[in-house]
């Protein structure tokens, strides 16, 4: 046996592991202490995303120093475990630099292609250990909060398939569509790629279904190793069901427990430091393709009274009429602007009884009506493409 060291951005990080003939086991004593309490129960994934994002432009030859700078980063700061996270801003920021400099249009792709599973901490650990591919993907849809508010994931099985199904933050897209276009280009790389040495062979997808730009399409083909990708609004990939069974070769029945036992720790950390607003606002992005449900449903699924329920979101400085009507605007603009659907249906499916209660509520919102903000986005896209 014998100690190696992984290295990672910059001096002084990494992690040591202690190496047997059959398997990679954590240093033992204090280093193993410190070491999986600082590496792999940082419990801040954005942060471990934003140094994997670095290491991967260091590899694409962009100077560290000026995409830190264009970005308002401070990579010391990165690097220290006590500093706070990355501002949405500067993540977003970060992710438009990093595809100027790179000047790689497709660098969420390419960067999901390259990231190590190890990037994720434990639930990347956790998914390593797994015994099959179907085990590994039901645990990274389960945690896959505890890496990112942009999209939740679900699995759907059939006879002959299974697809995993990326349900979609709307105002994360209203937020930075480009960013956005981005982080769904690295998510569903990184999906098919994540088990990539980890099983004999190469997991190939039956169909794709994504937004995809008929000049990129080849490239697309390339890295998601498939021939049948489908230009669509959704985010789904699908698989054979033999994929399903495949065992990882790395599998470790002793040490996935151990992990499912930490890592359900960080999960009630996170339920608990996450405000009632917060978790009512991630249902509903999460099942955002549903509609807005009334405060009895919201109630119900949370298993509490609707007094209780305002009560606490009252405390909070907050009313689920305010968060319900935060989410009817991202999703008003998000259907106005993919132009997929008339005006009348975009109210009915946000729940408007009368379209002209959701005229109001959309001049309330932008100051003009859904006709005119939908005309006006038609036109803005017929200049940008002439």
């Amino acid at each position: 046996m014998a100690f190696f060291f992984d290295k990672g951005i910059g001096p002084g990080w990494g992690v040591f592991y202690l190496q047997t003939p059959t398997n990679y086991h954590f240093a033992t004593g204090g280093i193993r202490d410190r070491l999986f309490s600082y590496f792999y129960f940082m419990q801040d994934y954005q942060k471990r995303l934003v140094l994997s994002l670095l290491a991967y432009a260091i590899q694409k030859n962009i100077p560290l120093g000026d995409l830190c700078s264009a970005s308002g980063l401070v990579l010391s700061e990165l690097k220290n475990e006590n500093s706070s996270a990355p501002t949405s801003q500067q993540i977003n920021a970060l992710w438009l630099n990093a595809t100027r400099l790179s000047q790689d249009p497709l660098f969420g792709l390419h960067f999901g292609e390259s990231m190590q599973v190890a990037a994720l901490g434990v639930v990347g650990e956790l998914i390593r250990y797994s015994r099959t591919i179907g085990e590994a993907l039901t645990h990274a849809t389960a945690f896959a909060h505890l890496i990112t508010d942009w999209l939740t994931m679900e699995v759907v099985s059939g006879d002959q398939a299974f697809t995993i199904q990326f349900k979609l933050s709307t105002s994360r897209r209203a937020e930075s569509p480009i960013v956005f276009r981005q982080m769904m280009n690295f998510f569903m790389a990184f999906t098919l790629h994540e088990v990539d040495g980890l099983v004999l062979g190469k997991i190939q997808p039956i169909k794709v279904a994504m937004p995809v730009n008929g000049e990129d399409l080849a490239e697309y083909e390339r890295v998601l190793r498939c021939q049948s990708i489908q230009n669509s609004d959704k985010y789904e990939i699908e698989f054979d069901t033999r994929f399903w069974e495949e065992p990882i070769l790395t599998a470790d029945y002793e040490l996935q427990a151990v992990l499912l036992r930490k890592i359900s720790t960080l999960e009630e950390t996170h339920r608990q430091t996450t405000s009632l607003s917060e978790r009512i606002t991630n249902y509903l992005l999460a099942n955002a393709y549903l509609g807005v449900p009334t405060l009895d449903a919201i109630a119900s699924n949370l298993n509490v009274s609707s007094r209780s329920l305002q009560r606490k979101l009252q405390e909070e400085g907050v009313t689920y009429q305010q968060l319900a009507d935060s989410m009817r605007k991202s999703l008003a603009l998000h259907y106005l602007q993919a132009g997929r659907h008339p005006v009348k249906e975009v109210s009915y499916i946000l729940g408007y009884n009368e379209l002209s209660a959701f005229n109001r509520a959309f001049r309330r919102w932008t100051g003009t009506t859904p006709v005119s903000y939908q005309k006006g986005r038609y036109l803005n896209t017929k200049t940008e493409t002439a």
